[in-house]
């Protein structure tokens, strides 16, 4: 008898969709619905829709849950790293420092043109600069926050994430990555909280 082709689409081959880990690597970032589905193009039924897909595929029961999932996409560089436990975690030095700002085309030209600080790229709403090795990282945002984010520089954000935790060290989200350049090369982050209850965050730039 001979074969039925089976209806729907082929099962893929990594736990999550590339539209839910879209998704939920921009949860795992801190995210709301529709911050994501503004960034996405996509509206906000359809993120609720992957974030539900995707707690139930996982076996989470919260959005809580999810951001400190740890897991990795197949195609992931991080995923084909080795990860180092037998060195103590060592911070390095600071390599970004978010600053919020109200209107991103004004402050993009006044740190460009009037401090003179080099260009790297814009996304929409956020621009990064250089300056002298640290990343400067300003978004437009209606709600100014008092304090900037200190981002350390760590070569293995995943033995990082583990042994900090082991410290006591309350992170708010799992490593994830929140951008793939157009060469291959990813930014990897994590957010915790020092011991005052304010923003931190590791960050790692992995070659694939």
């Amino acid at each position: 008898m001979p074969n039925t082709p089976t209806r729907g689409r082929p099962p893929h081959p990594d736990l999550l969709t590339p539209a839910e880990w879209r998704v939920v690597e921009a949860v795992r970032h801190g995210m709301s619905n529709p911050v994501i589905a503004r960034r996405q193009g996509v509206s906000v039924d359809a993120v609720k829709f992957h974030v539900s897909n995707a707690l139930a595929k996982l076996g989470l029961a919260s959005r809580r849950e999810l951001r400190r999932w740890t897991g990795v996409r197949n195609d992931s560089a991080l995923g084909a790293e080795k990860t180092e436990m037998t060195e103590t975690v060592q911070l390095g030095p600071v390599g970004q420092i978010a600053r919020s700002v109200k209107d991103i085309a004004a402050a993009q030209q006044w740190y460009g043109e009037v401090l003179g600080l080099p260009h790297l790229y814009t996304f929409g709403k956020l621009a990064f600069f250089d300056c002298g090795g640290v990343r400067l990282f300003l978004e437009e945002s209606a709600a100014q926050e008092p304090a900037s984010v200190l981002y350390f520089r760590v070569p293995d954000i995943r033995a990082a994430h583990t042994q900090l935790s082991a410290r006591g060290v309350e992170f708010v989200s799992a490593p994830h990555m929140i951008h793939r350049h157009d060469d291959g090369l990813e930014e990897w982050m994590a957010f915790f909280n020092d011991n005052e209850g304010r923003l931190l965050a590791i960050m790692s730039q992995v070659r694939g």
